[in-house]
């Protein structure tokens, strides 16, 4: 059991480094980092498309990234 939900640890966390880095970035350089907080914040940039699935993809792997990662050190007993 402790094999498998390490190999499965291994495919999330690879998939998820994948769906980061496939994701565009909102905006750049130091004026994006002042001014794009607040545009996502009032919602004046609504993900659409590619962006939407990957955002939503993104946070269903970090969840099981998560639970995985408990899942794990509890079954190392």
């Amino acid at each position: 059991m402790h094999a498998f939900l390490v190999v499965l640890l291994v495919i999330v966390c690879i998939s998820l480094i994948v769906v980061v880095l496939l994701q565009s970035s909102k905006s750049a350089g130091l004026s994006g980092a002042i001014s794009g907080g607040a545009e996502t914040l009032f919602g004046k940039q609504k993900a659409r498309g590619i962006d939407l699935v990957l955002h939503r993809v993104t946070i269903v792997l970090s969840v099981l990234f998560f639970v995985l990662t408990i899942a794990v050190s509890y079954f190392k007993l």
